[in-house]
């Protein structure tokens, strides 16, 4: 992704290099997405029909939770904006009267879609809601980064990652980078401590100005070489550990659900990531917990008898983010820079947010200082407003029948989010009391958490009290028959995707 983007956004005034070793496996399994990744797509040029069937790619329009207020209990967080009536979102104004027990199909059109497993274009190629329609229904492209967004784009994208990192290897080369399959022995410092060169087995020295660490949890060169500290974000997120399977199905007669699938366990959750040729799924889990054996028995057993002949893949997760991602001449992207586990699909979002900042941030040769501070501020809030999020996860939800949920509720919590949790049990949360700066995540995002999860107590704001809601109440049955129409004339999924194949 990296060497794609630098080729896209800087052409030939620089030369991009990427050394993989054939002998390192790649963690293989970020699979889904959130939907600010499309701005990625688009900033290299790449329409869905070019990419999506050779990365064997679905839609995702949302994450469906399950099991996290009780077992058998389901709630959408979809990518969609509230809609909103007389100044207060509709979740104020479902939230004073609760018409239903679920929420989200009262004021999302996306959890009906989902339900019924539509695609979210025509068969034409056209969007399902007009405001969003490209340009006129056209597949015209825009380049554009995250900071820009106006709008919510009401999808993301699932795929293989293995197979998009070999779309992109061939985009990048032939776009100029050099690509070397060699081993790094030595990463060779100057008399500054800077980066000089690589030692590499069977390609000699590979000497650079700017070096990006892409080796994951492993941090060769951000944490290992120059001896960047790692933060733990462990004590408030204790989730350590993963076990995955790459399922075969047929996606005809499976039908295809347009969302990442979230179910809790008794240590953790397990993902349900449809692909067009294959389910992704995994569980990740607290070692405290369970054991790898434990697990993996466990997720074999939700899969059922199509994971009977899959190897397991077992991955230990390292959940936090270097102190700075950028130091000296090296900036850590991905894992090597941080990682606040899986459960909103943020390990790509934070590799497409540190690419886009570090050409927005790009150095010459004075290598001005306060690029980098700003460079290491921006993506270190990033992360740590993503843990919020995620923290609120566990302790908003309202499962606690064993010790893993229970102690959910009383680990540390991030600096600051005790109070904004106090307040919007008062008044649903806005975009001057979530998380002050940029993580991906806007306010409509922490309402379906808070109301979905079930575990805070929520008051609807006290005005609502003393005015009208009929229009509210319109406004909810109208977006409910919307859905409803689009939801009968939309494709399935399936049914969109194999024509695209």
């Amino acid at each position: 992704m990296t060497a794609a983007y630098l080729r896209a956004a800087l052409g030939e005034s620089i030369n991009v290099t990427v050394v993989e070793s054939k002998r390192i496996k790649t963690i293989g399994v970020g699979e889904a997405t959130f939907s600010t990744v499309r701005h990625f797509f688009d900033y290299l040029g790449l329409p869905e029909n070019e990419w999506m069937p050779k990365c064997n790619a679905t839609y995702k329009l949302g994450i469906r939770f399950e099991n996290w207020r009780a077992k058998g209990h389901y709630f959408y967080h979809p990518f969609e904006r509230l809609r909103v009536v007389d100044g207060f979102p509709l979740t104020e104004w479902w939230l004073n009267k609760k018409p239903s027990d679920r929420f989200d199909q009262d004021v999302f059109m996306m959890s009906e879609i989902c339900d019924n497993l539509r695609s979210p274009r025509y068969l034409d190629g056209t969007l399902f809601e007009q405001d969003f329609i490209e340009r006129g229904g056209s597949m015209d492209l825009e380049r554009t980064t995250l900071a820009e967004q106006a709008t919510q784009f009401p999808y993301a994208y699932q795929f293989d990652a293995s197979l998009l990192a070999d779309f992109l290897t061939e985009y990048a080369t032939t776009r100029g980078a050099r690509h070397i399959e060699d081993d790094v022995v030595e990463v060779v410092r100057d008399e500054r401590g800077w980066i000089s060169h690589l030692r590499t087995r069977e390609h000699g020295e590979l000497a650079g100005d700017l070096f990006i660490d892409c080796t994951g949890f492993a941090g060769l060169l951000l944490n290992k070489t120059l001896g960047e500290p790692f933060l733990s974000y462990q004590n408030s997120l204790p989730n350590d550990s993963a076990v995955a399977l790459r399922v075969p199905h047929d996606a005809e007669r499976t039908r295809l659900r347009p969302c990442t699938t979230a179910t809790a366990q008794e240590a953790g959750w397990i993902w349900t990531i449809p692909l067009f040729e294959r389910i992704g799924t995994g569980y990740v889990y607290a070692s405290d917990y369970t054991t790898p054996e434990e697990a993996e028995r466990t997720l074999r057993e939700f899969v059922g008898p199509q994971a009977a002949d899959v190897e397991a893949n077992h991955i230990r997760m390292r959940v936090g983010r270097s102190r700075n991602s950028w130091v000296n001449n090296c900036v850590a992207i991905g894992l090597a820079s941080g990682f606040v586990e899986p459960l909103e699909s943020t390990g790509i979002f934070f590799i497409q947010q540190g690419i886009e900042e570090l050409v927005k941030h790009f150095p010459n040769a004075d290598w001005d200082p306060q690029l980098r501070t700003s460079y290491n501020r921006t993506v270190a809030n990033a992360m740590d407003g993503v843990r919020e999020f995620l923290v609120l996860h566990y302790r908003g939800a309202a499962r606690n029948d064993n010790a893993y949920w229970r102690d959910a509720k009383t680990r540390e919590i991030p600096d600051g989010l005790a109070a904004r949790m106090e307040a919007w049990q008062s008044k649903l949360p806005t975009e001057e009391t979530v998380f002050p700066h940029y993580h991906g995540f806007e306010p409509y995002s922490y309402h379906a958490m808070l109301l979905g999860l079930g575990g805070i107590d929520l008051k609807p704001a006290p005005v609502l009290a003393h005015m009208d809601d009929s229009r509210a109440a319109q406004e909810i049955q109208r977006l409910k028959d919307q859905a409803r129409d689009i939801a009968k004339r939309l494709p399935s999924q399936y049914e969109y995707l194999a024509q695209m194949h």
